[in-house]
């Protein structure tokens, strides 16, 4: 069959899922309750559903009042009886796959559980409603005549009681659909390779004879993957090698700091940037637009979505609020209800709603990646934006960066202090500094007021990391590729004071 009708086909089917988003989009709050109700009814025979009687609960109050907020420490016992292969603990249906993260902080491995639901439902779907509302958006796309560069974690599939545990990537790819298999590179054989190096020479040799019409995956790694393949080809941008590119599909760590970057080995005004919000947990959110930042949240996936004000997290009169109640531009940690059976877990991202209808939001941080030593509340969106500020004037690359506060000793006062690693220094690091600090006061009016004639903070440090130290210190503990990173922020100085003895230069 000609490539032609293939494209034409694929296209034709996706844009068939429109009418569906539509729905949701037309009645979100409506979706959202009934998701809700079919997921306690769904659920009532399983042991959790027996403890909190799923069977007698007939409106959102009672949920709320009867099932805890949970973490996943609080979750663990139930999830590791599942791994020894009892059933029917926390979902219905056999639960057979789990995902293993180890988070951005945290060493102890997270066991992620994914039902077979989740895999069709939500992450698959997913990543079909990304291809849909990009065809949508793009009419004359000939994405499908040529295949997906993807680039997943490096981990393989493990085996245990009859149960399966590995990257969220490997186990998509190891459970991956023929249509997806068809259209993507490298092979699956390639992508599932856990030795990292070895793996991005793998890639670039299977793929930079292929036509790339697309890639997938974290920008930070992404960038790496790209430079290794301009530097293995010759080639001074990817457009030279892959000349029918024309979107990059990205998620997993803001891409403010890199976009200048990506503009340089991709120079055209024509070339798309789609991003998406997904994890372990599930498949949350895509920006359903040309040229925006905003994530539409996607409500029929099998997820029921909660949120609890940053204002009031962790405190006493810590409250939860659904879909129907948030409020534009206010920072909300996420709580998800999931067809894998997760129940009002908490994930540990924040976002803000920049739209009510239809649902869009912007993802700012993690529950315990800002600093809030001094009363700041500077979130992840915050420095990331700063960040991308510094660099566009003082015509400066950042590779990687982390934030650290300088606690109040005596009577000196405290600050904020930086780790950064540049691919391209500025020539003035002072501009590059006050450049920095004052465009975080204008993001955040927390920050500002405690920045103020230097009442609380006194000015931002910055450290100057040496060549590879970031990319060293995940190396080390064995955390490269996928989505790990170092945390941007930081309310204690561990990650810091590690780089630091890894060696950096004091500016």
């Amino acid at each position: 069959m000609p490539l032609s009708i293939i494209n034409s086909f694929a296209s034709w089917v996706l844009k068939q899922r429109i009418h569906q988003i539509e729905l949701f989009l037309k009645y979100p709050n409506e979706v959202q309750e009934e998701l809700l109700h079919n997921l306690l009814t769904a659920s009532e025979n399983t042991v959790i559903g027996k403890q909190y009687e799923f069977s007698s609960i007939n409106s959102y109050q009672t949920f709320a009042e009867r099932v805890p907020i949970s973490t996943y420490e609080e979750l663990q016992p139930l999830i590791e009886r599942t791994r020894l292969g009892e059933q029917n603990v926390f979902w219905e249906t056999p639960i057979k796959w789990f995902a293993k993260s180890s988070g951005t902080t945290n060493a102890k491995s997270k066991f992620i559980p994914v039902s077979n639901e989740a895999l069709e439902d939500c992450h698959y779907k997913g990543s079909k409603d990304l291809l849909c509302l990009y065809l949508n958006n793009n009419e004359d796309s000939e994405l499908f005549l040529g295949k997906s560069l993807r680039l997943g974690g490096s981990s393989q599939i493990y085996e245990n009681n009859n149960t399966y545990f590995g990257d969220l990537s490997a186990i998509l790819i190891e459970n991956m659909p023929i249509w997806a298999e068809f259209s993507s590179t490298p092979s699956s054989k390639t992508s599932l390779m856990s030795e990292w190096e070895s793996k991005i020479a793998a890639i670039i040799n299977e793929t930079k004879n292929e036509n790339v019409t697309s890639f997938a995956g974290v920008p930070s790694w992404m960038l790496v993957l790209m430079n290794k393949v301009l530097e293995n080809t010759g080639k001074q941008n990817l457009l030279e090698l892959w000349p029918n590119l024309e979107v990059y599909f990205h998620g997993g760590v803001s891409f403010s700091p890199y976009k200048e970057q990506y503009k340089k080995i991709l120079p055209s005004s024509d070339f798309k940037y789609y991003e998406i919000y997904n994890a372990s947990e599930g498949f949350f959110a895509i920006q359903d637009l040309n040229y925006s930042s905003d994530l539409l949240l996607m409500l029929d996936y099998g997820i029921f979505y909660e949120f609890i004000p940053m204002d009031t997290y962790g405190t006493p009169n810590q409250k939860v609020v659904r879909l129907a109640d948030v409020e534009l531009n206010k920072n909300y940690a996420i709580v998800i209800t999931t067809n894998s059976g997760l129940w009002r877990y908490l994930i540990g991202d924040t976002v803000r709603f920049t739209s009510l209808n239809p649902y869009r939001i912007r993802v700012t941080g993690r529950t315990k990646h800002h600093i809030n030593v001094f009363g700041e509340e500077l979130m992840v969106e915050n420095t990331d934006q700063a960040i991308a500020k510094a660099c566009q004037v003082t015509q400066t690359e950042v590779i990687d960066y982390t934030v650290a506060p300088i606690f109040m000793q005596d009577k000196e006062k405290g600050a904020h202090e930086w780790m950064i690693e540049f691919k391209k220094h500025p020539a003035d690091v002072g501009l590059f500094q006050k450049v920095l600090d004052e465009t975080l006061q204008t993001l955040n009016s927390d920050y500002e007021a405690k920045r103020y004639n230097n009442m609380t903070l006194n000015p931002l440090v910055i450290n100057v990391a040496r060549e590879n130290l970031f990319y060293d210190w995940l190396k080390e503990r064995d955390k490269l590729g996928g989505q790990h990173k170092i945390p941007r922020l930081s309310n204690q100085r561990d990650y810091l004071e590690q780089l630091k003895e890894m060696c950096s230069t004091r500016i």
